[in-house]
């Protein structure tokens, strides 16, 4: 009789801001030995590109999708709807969440952002794995469809000062996880209101242990590590502390199993990071652009008051990155407001679409770049475009009909890809690294570290594989889905 091997299972392992050189010098150290443990039975790849802009909602749609936004359509944690008319935001600082209203939030999060912003015509890896009668598990992640009815317990805290209840379906995977709003372990810990409702590392791995305790892990699982973030915000690009508090949850789920080695020999393990973090300048008035003040001529809208009639411009602000859009664009175009940003030196991309091409400048550096799809020049990833103008304003060599890339990864098609994520007339501005964007109520990180951006201090995570050597086409988190359903029989 025919003996068959024991299928693994995979199990991705998302860091938030998660980097490379902080974890060499951790690893390096001794400071992580669950990190250096996989790293040193597994392969290590320390330049994989994000998506842009370089923030979580975007960058878990594009994963669970294995697109850019130009094909999943969630551009941001914020953007504006022309359908709507008004500002989306799924989650920045308190103050800009009050003055949008904190119900608008909450719809946006907990429903809009799966039900109906995320795109109909693309599956999600959840999707596709149902569709082939296989489970999969989601703990913790923000971008979850799947095909599974759910319904969120709301806390009563938060049902007591809103108009939301508890009867609003949501699809996610069979086995589902999404802090204190609902989870598989039937155990309430690490998730009060003061553990910010179960979104923090000790409620991930708790979920995930429960999974492989008993024996209920699926053919795949995301679990998503949020604490790492708010350290490197914090302290910087280069924080230690924040690398060691994961690996300890790291251990715990290693220590689930008779020994490390039996993790391995069960499952594939893909730890990695979402997006990189750029250091922020310590002087506040030089750090903040300020995009008010840089602006000011025009009319802005104001949070509060949503759109008014001689409204001009509405900032949709993403840390290091903004979506800056005309409401009027026959009076007021994109180029017009693309001059008056180039007036600060801080902000080193400034591009736009015009007719079928997209236009580049720089307000660190003279000339303009223009490019579009379907050219003369081919980069490493097979993309073909044809490129005008001066190429250094996105640092580009043009090298024997080849296009190189440095400091902006993957910079033509994630530009196109953030330009024609969503319906409207907008700028897309990314900041150099030390500076960070900020509106009426944006979370600032002075002397710290922030994403959002293009550049490739935000733009490059690592990630370590186990259990296989096979690998992804392209070092990109758009094409690692199509590898990890190469991992599942």
């Amino acid at each position: 009789m025919a003996t068959h091997a024991k299928k693994k299972h995979v199990i991705m392992l998302i860091v938030d801001s998660l980097m490379d050189p902080p974890l060499q010098e951790a690893v390096t150290k001794g400071k992580v030995p669950a990190l250096r443990f996989f790293m040193e039975h597994g392969r290590h790849f320390p330049n994989v590109v994000s998506s842009f802009p370089t923030m979580s909602v975007n960058i878990d749609s594009t994963l669970l999708t294995g697109t850019y936004a130009d094909i999943h359509k969630l551009p941001g944690l914020v953007w504006f709807s022309e359908k709507e008319k008004r500002l989306i935001n799924y989650g920045t600082h308190i103050k800009e969440l009050t003055k949008l209203g904190l119900v608008n939030w909450m719809k946006d999060i907990l429903y809009h952002l799966n039900n109906d912003h995320l795109s109909k015509d693309i599956k999600t890896i959840h999707e596709e794995l149902a569709d082939n009668g296989k489970t999969s598990a989601s703990i913790n992640a923000y971008v979850y469809r799947a095909r599974t009815q759910h319904y969120l317990k709301l806390p009563k805290l938060l049902t007591f000062f809103t108009s939301l209840g508890n009867n609003r379906a949501i699809y996610g995977p069979k086995l589902f996880s999404y802090g204190a709003l609902f989870r598989l372990n039937p155990l309430k810990r690490n998730n009060h209101f003061w553990q910010k409702y179960g979104f923090n590392d000790k409620f991930s791995a708790r979920e995930l242990i429960y999974l492989i305790q008993n024996n209920k892990l699926p053919a795949f699982t995301i679990v998503y590590f949020p604490d790492l973030d708010h350290s490197v915000h914090k302290r910087g690009p280069l924080d230690i502390k924040g690398i060691k508090k994961i690996d300890k949850q790291l251990q715990k789920v290693l220590n689930t199993y008779g020994s490390w080695d039996e993790a391995l020999e069960e499952n594939y393990w893909i730890v990695m990071g979402d997006s990189g973090q750029a250091p922020i300048d310590t002087v506040r008035k030089k750090a903040l652009i300020d995009l008010k003040q840089v602006l000011h001529p025009y009319r802005i809208m104001k949070l509060k008051e949503g759109i008014k009639n001689d409204d001009q411009i509405v900032l949709g602000i993403n840390e290091r990155m903004a979506f800056v859009y005309s409401l009027n664009p026959k009076q007021l175009p994109l180029s017009t407001i693309a001059k008056t940003l180039q007036n600060d030196d801080r902000i080193d991309v400034i591009a736009w679409k015009e007719r079928e091409s997209i236009s580049v400048i720089s307000g660190a550096k003279a000339g303009e770049l223009n490019f579009k799809a379907n050219g003369e020049y081919t980069d490493k990833y097979g993309q073909s475009w044809s490129v005008m103008g001066d190429p250094g304003i996105l640092d580009l060599t043009l090298k024997n009909n080849e296009i190189l890339y440095d400091t902006y990864p993957d910079a033509l098609s994630r530009l196109q890809s953030a330009l024609t994520s969503h319906e409207g007339s907008y700028l897309v501005i990314s900041a150099k690294p030390g500076f960070e964007f900020v509106g009426e109520g944006s979370p600032t990180h002075v002397g710290g570290a922030s994403h959002g951006g293009l550049h490739k201090q935000d733009s490059l995570v690592p990630m370590i594989v186990t259990g296989t050597n096979s690998s992804p086409k392209h070092l990109r988190i758009m094409d690692l889905k199509d590898w990890i359903l190469t991992l599942i029989d």
